[in-house]
C-alpha cells in the first residue's frame, strides 16, 4: 500500500555491527525504539536468530545476518544485505572489537597487535568507506565508532587493545571533516566499564572493580542500554550539531581522562 511505502522511506535504516549482545544490542534496540530499521550482526547464526526474534519482540523493525568485520567479504554481504531489505543506508554503529591478548604488552605478538588493529581500527574504517556513497544518496548520514575509555585511560594488561580503541579517537577527528560536506556526522563513544560478556573478566573481578570504583562518582557498573541510549542521540536530529567529538560514558570516571 501506498502508505506503508511512504512509512518505509521515512525510517531511518541503521547497521550495527557486533549487536547480538551487550552494548551493540542495546544500540540496536535504542535506535528501533526510536523508529529506525535495524539490521544487527554476530560472526554466529545462532546469535543473530536470537536477538532478531527479541527485537522483533518489541515491534522493532530488524533484520540479521552473519559478520567478521574483519573479512571484507562478510563486510560487503552485511552492506549487500541491508540495502536489498531496506533500500539505503543512513546509520552505521561500529562497535565490533577483539581482544585476544591479556598481560604485558611487552610480551604481544605481530599476530596479536595484526588481529586488533585489523577488526577495531581497519574494519571500522573499511565499512565507512563502503556505506559513505550509500548515505550520500540518502542526502547524509551518522557513523558512530565505539571506542572505550582504555583509549583515554589505559587499563593494565589491556595494552594493544587500549592502543586500538586511543585510534577511533583519531579515526573520529580525521573523517569529521571529510565527511561533513555530504552531511555526514563521525562521532565516538567511549563507554567506561560496562556490565557485558565481552568485559566480564573486569566487573567480575572484585578486587579490580574495588579499585575502578574509587575513580568512579556513580560507584556502580554501567549497564549497556546507558551507552546505547547515547549512540542513538549522536544520530537524531537533536545532536545535529556535533561532529568529530567522543562522548565519554564513564560513571564519572576521574584520573586522566
Amino acid at each position: 500500500p501506498k502508505e506503508y511505502v511512504q512509512q518505509q522511506s521515512c525510517r531511518k535504516v541503521a547497521i550495527v555491527t557486533a549487536s547480538t549482545d551487550g552494548i551493540g544490542l542495546a544500540a540496536a534496540r535504542a535506535l528501533g525504539k526510536k523508529g529506525a530499521s535495524v539490521v544487527v550482526s554476530s560472526r554466529r547464526q545462532a546469535n543473530v536468530d536470537r536477538a532478531v526474534t527479541l527485537l522483533q519482540s518489541q515491534n522493532i523493525q530488524v533484520t540479521g545476518t552473519t559478520c567478521n568485520v574483519g573479512n571484507g567479504q562478510d563486510r560487503e554481504k552485511l552492506i549487500d544485505i541491508t540495502l536489498q531489505t531496506y533500500g539505503g543506508i543512513d546509520i552505521l554503529i561500529s562497535n565490533a572489537a577483539v581482544n585476544p591478548f591479556f598481560g604485558n604488552t611487552m610480551d604481544s605478538t605481530e599476530e596479536v597487535w595484526d588481529k586488533i588493529l585489523s577488526v577495531n581500527v581497519k574494519a571500522a574504517f573499511l565499512l565507512t568507506k563502503l556505506v559513505v556513497c550509500h548515505m550520500e544518496k540518502r542526502g547524509g548520514g551518522n557513523i558512530v565508532f565505539v571506542s572505550s575509555v582504555g583509549g583515554y585511560q589505559p587499563m593494565p594488561g589491556l595494552g594493544p587493545y587500549c592502543v586500538s580503541k586511543t585510534a577511533l579517537l583519531g579515526l573520529t577527528r580525521v573523517l569529521a571533516p571529510e565527511l561533513a560536506p555530504s552531511n555526514i556526522r563521525v562521532n565516538c563513544v567511549a563507554p567506561g566499564v560496562i556490565k557485558t560478556r565481552f568485559s566480564s573478566a573486569l566487573w567480575e573481578n572484585e578486587d579490580v572493580m574495588d579499585e575502578f570504583k574509587k575513580q568512579l562518582s556513580i560507584k556502580r557498573v554501567g549497564n549497556p542500554e546507558e551507552i546505547g541510549g547515547v549512540i542513538a542521540f549522536l544520530c537524531t536530529e537533536d545532536a545535529s550539531y556535533i561532529t568529530g567529538e567522543t562522548i565519554t560514558a564513564t560513571g564519572g570516571m576521574s584520573g586522566r581522562l
